[in-house]
Parts: structure tokens; sequence; C-alpha cells
């Protein structure tokens, strides 16, 4: 008696074949990922900006007139944020955007922005893509979306 020994050809190609759709399926959503960590990271380069513009808003009653009144560094050293851009658009109400820099081709460039809306407890921040040049929704934190 012959015992078999080893697999067939036609069990080793079902293996790649398995092998193959996995990673078709695992690398964009992987690249996604690290798009969106990378995002996650200039989100957060944008605290000190909204900390500068919630302690002028409380201690003057009114948004800043611009990023210099506000205290906000316009050109980051980080590795995400290619530049910062501060616009009020009232009394009440301020538009800090970052434009994206080293974290994909279809991001760099895009811009997402932090709306700040003051009230008599503070400003209240919402995460959006940008007006202009706006960076696609999937690359946003969950809490921007």
């Amino acid at each position: 008696m012959n015992a078999q020994k080893g697999f067939t050809l036609i069990e080793l190609m079902i293996v790649i074949a398995i092998i193959g759709i996995l990673a078709a399926i695992a690398i964009p959503a992987y690249t996604d990922y690290t798009a969106r960590a990378k995002i996650t990271e200039a989100v957060a380069a944008l605290a000190s900006a909204k900390t500068s513009v919630s302690e002028y808003y409380t201690s003057q009653g009114v948004m800043p007139a611009d990023a210099a009144a506000a205290g906000i560094n316009t050109s980051p050293a980080g590795s995400y944020v290619d530049s910062i851009s501060y616009d009020k658009t009232s009394d009440t109400v301020a538009v800090v955007t970052a434009k994206v820099k080293g974290v994909n081709d279809t991001a760099n460039t895009k811009t997402f922005q932090l709306t700040g809306t003051g009230a008599d407890n503070g400003i209240t921040w919402v995460c959006a893509p940008g007006a202009t040049d706006p960076i696609d929704k999937k690359y946003l934190p969950a809490n921007c979306r």
C-alpha cells in the first residue's frame, strides 16, 4: 500500500487562492487605517489652536480677529499638518482649518476643519472635512465623520 504523502497541486492552488483573496481585502483596509491614524495625529496637533481660541473667547467674550490675536502658529512643525489657517465668521463662530501632508497621495493637500461655536459655557468644537479641497470622510477619525 502506497500512502499519499504531501499535498496535491489542487490543494496548494486553493490555499494560494485563499491567501490572495485575504491579501486583496486586508491591504486596502490597512492603508486606510494607517492614513486615518495619521489624520488623527493631525487633529490632535490642532489642540493648541483650539485651546488658544477657547482661552481668548473666555477672556474677551468674542472670537479672536485673526490667527495672530488667537496665538495660533500657522506653520506647524508636525509630520502631517502642512499649514493651519484661522477664520472668524462672527463674534461667536470661528473656523480652524488644517491642510494635510505626508499621509498618502489621495489625502495630501486636502483640508479638514474644526468649527468652534461660542456660548456662555465656553466653545463647542465640531470636526468636519474642509470647506475648500475637503479630505475624504473615510480618513477622518470617528468623531469627525
